[in-house]
């Protein structure tokens, strides 16, 4: 089974793993969901689930100064420190 063909359960019920590696990369700094996938080793199309699940409960955030190439760039918010 390619990646692509994933079933979209499947990719929410990583979640909790792929959060504690989102959490970890973003330490660094904010970051798109290009550069997220990229550092993480996963594909773009499954990093937006993910960081959506993340925005929704207050882990991340999108950074207000706007978008890098069309793309917003997360943080950590107080809820992940």
């Amino acid at each position: 089974m390619s990646a692509a063909s994933r079933d979209i359960r499947e990719i929410v019920r990583e979640e909790p793993v792929m959060r504690r590696r989102i959490l970890a990369t973003l330490r660094e700094g904010p970051l798109t969901v290009p550069e997220i996938a990229a550092s993480i080793g996963a594909p773009s199309h499954e990093v937006v689930f993910w960081i959506m699940g993340m925005r929704r409960y207050g882990w991340v955030a999108e950074v207000r100064d706007g978008a890098v190439d069309g793309y917003f760039r997360y943080e950590l918010t107080g809820r992940a420190s």
